[in-house]
């Protein structure tokens, strides 16, 4: 009763964040996270490279300010107005060309092998969605690959951090980390993944106090 409770409460109040009170995304984020959410976004970068990338949900822009350097150039797309008007301020703050686009994943307004690299860190369910993932398809380049950053384990030991994992588990925003409890909670997302065509792969990062979940799929068409 508690989790399902808790669990309508936060759609409500996430979506009411990300637009409304997209102001206050930022310092909701970091008191959930006791102060390791850009930590976790920052995590996919070692997998970006010095591409032409596009961000799915890209957000108040962090991922974008971060990795915006030497020959990185990042697209970045989302459904909310007031959340690009937070990353556009961000990318001016810092000098950076700003490369928003309003618009939704299903309906991505980008040619055919665009990109060779999509990235989106934890993003709803219509990540999932099969429309997404044939558009993702549709836009990536030959031997492209999405990657995902869909949850964050917090597994410090101290009164903050157990509270923070057990809100974050009662809720259903993340199962714990184990092998059996992320092959139940991501089954049915990496069976749409394989379905769409791509070659999935997974791995769990160890970070400070904390775990994330990073999805690699390959764009690998079948030779012949």
């Amino acid at each position: 009763m508690l989790s399902r409770f808790l669990s309508s409460f936060l759609k409500i109040f996430f979506k009411l964040l990300y637009h409304q009170f997209a102001w206050s995304y930022d310092w909701i984020a970091d008191i959930v996270s006791i102060g390791r959410w850009k930590t976790w976004v920052y995590s996919v970068i070692p997998f970006l490279g010095e591409n032409m990338i596009l961000e799915l949900g890209c957000g108040p822009g962090h991922l974008q300010v971060a990795h915006s350097s030497g020959d990185a150039s990042m697209f970045g797309i989302d459904s909310s107005r007031q959340m690009l008007d937070q990353a556009g301020r961000k990318l001016s703050k810092s000098n950076l060309e700003k490369k928003l686009v309003l618009g939704v994943a299903q309906e991505l307004p980008f040619r055919d092998h665009s990109f060779p690299i999509v990235v989106s860190t934890f993003p709803s369910n219509y990540i999932f969605d099969p429309i997404t993932l044939s558009q993702i398809w549709r836009i990536l380049k030959d031997d492209g690959q999405l990657i995902i950053l869909p949850a964050a384990w917090i597994t410090g030991s101290n009164i903050l951090d157990r509270f923070s994992s057990w809100l974050f588990t009662v809720t259903g925003e993340a199962p714990s980390a184990t092998s059996d409890d992320l092959e139940n909670k991501f089954a049915q997302p990496f069976g749409k993944l394989s379905l769409a065509g791509f070659q999935v792969q997974n791995e769990l990062i160890d970070l400070d106090s904390s775990q994330v979940l990073v999805i690699h799929a390959l764009k690998k068409k079948p030779s012949g």
